[in-house]
This record gives C-alpha cells, sequence and structure tokens, in this order.
C-alpha cells in the first residue's frame, strides 16, 4: 500500500483550478476551428440541402452523447473521461478501447490542424511546411508545461478572439442572404437526386464526416474532470453550455455563409467565412476574419493538446500506457503525457495529409462515441444506485440515440474515404496486440472501483501531509 501511495503521489493533478466558464470555453475551444473550415466540404457531398440532414443528425448525435456524458462525469469526475466510464461500466478492456479510441482522436487531430495552420500562416507570411509545425507545437506544449491556470486563460483570450470573427461574420452577412443561393448546386444523376438533395441520400451519408466537424472534440470536457473547482457540478455544466454554444454558431455558418454567397462557391472554398465576405463586399472584415481565423484554428489545436495529455496521464497512471508517462512536475503538469504525443503528432504532421488524418481522427472518435454511450446504458442497469449529481433527460433511450447515430456516423468514414477507414482499423489491431501482449499484465488496479479509491485514499494522505 505504502508502494502504490508513493506512486499515486508523483502521478496527481493540480486541483481547483477551473470553475464551469473555464470547462464551457474549453469545450468551445476544442470545436471552434471547425466553423471556420472543413465542414463546408460537405456540401460539395450532398448539397446544402443534405448536409443540413447529415448535420442535424449529428447535431443530434453529440447533443445526446454530451447529455449522457454529463451524468457519468457527475458521477464518476475521473481525468480519464470516456476511458473511465466505460471501464467501471464494461471492465478494463472496453476502458482500454475506449480510451484507444479517444486516443487516436486526440493524437490525429492536432496533427491535422496543425497542417491547416501551416496554410494559414502561409497566406500571412509566406511561411510553411516542417519547421512552421515544430514551431506551433514547441510553442503551445510549452505553455501547457507552465501550468493549467496559465494554459486555460491563454485558451480562453484565443477562442474569445474566434468567436468574435464568426459574429462578426455573422452580422455582415445578415443582410444578403438569399434563399435561392442555397440550392444553386444542380441535381446529377444519383439515386434520389433532387433540387434539395443534388446528390441523392449517398452524398447524405458521405457528408455525415464533414458534419461532425462542426462538433467534434466536445466530448473532451470530462478529461479536465481532476482539475475542476467542483466537479460533480462544474463538468456537467460546463459541457451542456459549451454544445449548446456551438449549436448556435453551426446553425448560423451553414445557413448564413451559403445564403449570402451560393451554396456551390462555399461548398469548394478552402477559407468559407473569409470567401463569403469577399463575395459580399466586406473585403476589409474578410481580411480581419483570415487573421482571426488562425486564432480559431489555434484554439482548437492548443485544446486538444490539453486533451490528449490528461488522457495520456490517465492512461499511463491506470497501467495501460508505460508509467512513466503519467509522472507530472512540481506544478502538477503530467509533462511526458504532453510532450510524447506531441512529438508522435508532429511526425504525422509531416505527411502533409490534413484531410486524411482528420478522417482517421473521425474514426477514432466515433467508435468511442459508441462506447461512452454504451457505457451510459450498462451503468443505468447494472448500477442504478450509483450516486449522481446530474441526471441525463431521458435516461438510456438519449444515449440509445447517441449510440445508434455513433455507429452511422462511423460507416459514413467509409463512404468518403474507405482508405482513412481502414487505415485506422490498422492502428486499432496495433493498440489491441499491444493490450493484449503487454499492458493488460500492467494495470495498478483491477477494476475502476479500485483505481478511484486508490486515488480517494492518495488525495487525502496528500491532503493531510500538505496540512501539517
Amino acid at each position: 500500500m505504502a508502494d502504490t501511495k508513493e506512486y499515486l503521489a508523483k502521478r496527481q493533478l493540480k486541483k481547483g483550478t477551473a470553475g464551469w466558464l473555464l470547462l464551457a470555453g474549453l469545450g468551445v475551444s476544442y470545436v471552434i476551428s471547425g466553423d471556420f473550415a472543413g465542414w463546408n466540404f460537405g456540401i460539395g457531398q450532398a448539397g446544402w440541402g443534405g448536409f443540413v440532414i447529415a448535420a442535424f443528425a449529428m447535431m443530434i448525435m453529440y447533443f445526446t452523447l454530451v447529455l449522457s456524458l454529463a451524468e457519468m462525469s457527475s458521477a464518476i469526475p475521473a481525468a480519464g473521461g470516456g476511458y473511465s466510464f466505460a471501464r467501471q461500466a464494461m471492465g478494463p478492456f472496453a476502458g482500454f478501447l475506449t480510451g484507444l479510441s479517444v486516443l487516436i482522436e486526440y493524437a490525429l487531430a492536432p496533427a491535422a490542424i496543425v497542417i491547416f495552420i501551416g496554410s494559414a500562416f502561409n497566406e500571412l507570411t509566406g511561411l510553411d511546411g516542417p519547421l512552421v509545425y515544430a514551431g506551433f507545437y514547441a510553442v503551445f506544449v510549452g505553455i501547457h508545461l507552465k501550468g493549467v491556470g496559465e494554459a486555460l486563460k491563454v485558451m480562453m483570450v484565443i477562442s474569445g478572439l474566434a468567436v468574435a470573427a464568426i459574429v462578426a461574420t455573422i452580422i455582415a452577412l445578415i443582410g444578403d442572404f438569399n434563399w435561392n443561393n442555397l440550392f444553386d448546386i444542380a441535381a446529377t444523376n444519383a439515386t434520389g437526386a433532387s433540387k434539395i438533395l443534388p446528390f441523392g441520400w449517398y452524398g447524405v451519408w458521405a457528408a455525415l464526416p464533414f458534419a461532425m466537424w462542426l462538433f467534434l472534440a466536445v466530448e473532451g470536457v470530462p478529461l479536465a474532470a481532476e482539475e475542476a473547482k467542483n466537479p460533480a457540478k462544474d463538468v456537467p455544466k460546463g459541457i451542456i453550455a459549451a454544445m449548446l454554444f456551438l449549436i448556435v454558431t453551426a446553425v448560423a455558418v451553414v445557413v448564413l455563409l451559403a445564403g449570402a454567397a451560393g451554396s456551390g462557391m462555399i461548398a469548394q472554398s478552402a477559407v468559407p467565412l473569409v470567401d463569403a465576405l469577399n463575395a459580399t463586399g466586406s473585403e476589409q472584415l474578410a481580411t480581419l476574419v483570415n487573421l482571426l481565423g488562425l486564432a480559431g484554428l489555434i484554439a482548437s489545436f492548443f485544446s486538444i493538446i490539453y486533451g490528449y495529455s490528461r488522457l495520456v496521464f490517465a492512461l499511463s497512471r491506470a497501467g495501460y500506457l508505460p508509467s512513466k508517462l503519467s509522472l507530472t512536475s512540481k506544478s502538477k503538469t503530467p509533462t511526458r503525457a504532453l510532450i510524447v504525443p506531441a512529438i508522435f503528432g508532429f511526425a504525422v504532421s509531416l505527411t502533409g495529409e490534413g484531410d486524411l488524418i482528420l478522417a482517421m481522427a473521425v474514426v477514432g472518435a466515433t467508435v468511442s462515441y459508441a462506447l461512452m454511450a454504451l457505457s451510459h446504458i450498462v451503468l443505468r442497469i447494472k448500477q442504478p444506485d450509483l450516486p449522481r449529481p446530474y441526471k441525463t433527460p431521458g435516461g438510456i433511450v438519449t444515449s440509445a440515440i447517441a449510440l445508434i447515430l455513433s455507429l452511422i456516423a462511423l460507416t459514413g468514414v467509409y463512404a468518403f474515404d474507405p482508405k482513412a477507414f481502414f487505415m485506422t482499423l490498422g492502428l486499432f489491431v496495433i493498440g489491441l496486440a499491444y493490450y493484449g501482449l503487454y499492458s493488460k499484465n500492467k494495470l495498478v488496479a483491477k477494476s475502476a472501483e479500485e483505481e478511484f479509491a486508490m486515488l480517494a485514499m492518495a488525495e487525502e494522505t496528500l491532503d493531510t501531509s500538505s496540512a501539517r
């Protein structure tokens, strides 16, 4: 027991750093770059009408998932987030599979985003490539190494600039909205094609991964649970507030950009907010939004670095990953959990295949969503008396909707890019082989309950020592 206490004493995060508002800001920051670019290519797959159907389905998926996560995070406030929920609900293997899924998403997404940052940076400075990628990783990992409080405050400022750009764009485009612009893509010969669905129902299916980009990674808020001031209240309130805000911005950009500039043009734009403003005569604002669009990309890049570090920390502390990755510094920062995935992400970014990497991240995300939704259902059935400060409206019906839609979204990646789908399955095979051959024999605790009890005991011992 003494060895266990010493082990956990070296693996503690800084408690009481984030209130619900900072957590809501974290949730928005995870996602905000998705409003600036990426989602619009879904219009090219499905037309505006088809994309709206896909986006509505994904909005329902994320909203029901967020409500399920809000309950589980209030009952199980651990830094592992979805991994912790799945382990308590379905055991060590399900915990690892969920953690692996989220890790694939959170390790790959920054690699894709830094490529997009490089493109935006090139527009402003003429510089791009590996040195730019390395520079952004080094700067923002470095800020995280200073401590979570400082990092989250910097994140809030960057996210605020990005949100200001979206609000300014929305205000500027309202007067140029024209209903006919939404349906300016001609119908094809695809099955079920029409003016509203120019690429038929297959296009709607293939547009699902792009629709996810409007909300992707908001599920990472529970990863901050161990650093929240009041996890049982702050995490549910923060993640729900973030999701509601993101729904508003998503509806605004999807409707107004295409309605002002035309669906056909927006479907092909690398910078849809900027191009929509230029097309409607707001060139000066377009220049400012182009600059602030870089802030949006940086906000998501910065916050997802935070997310992967907390996930790697939790998986390592539990024994799923090498234990040295969960060692924390004097400022209670998981130093190696920040640096090692950054090196991996930088190496992946050297491929320059941002779209492929992003599609692979979406595969990891959808698998994790299905497992997290299933965890909610299992916990409701197996542990009905588990204290739940927040309860999901609709109970298991709500999480069942999230489960079904996440499985449909997973097949959407195959419809859009089979190569990304199968490459990600290869990562799962490697991860599962690692678990089966090595890490399942290195777990610190036999169950989630035992792990949480050990953590609670270690924290109590540390608090007592500090008081002395």
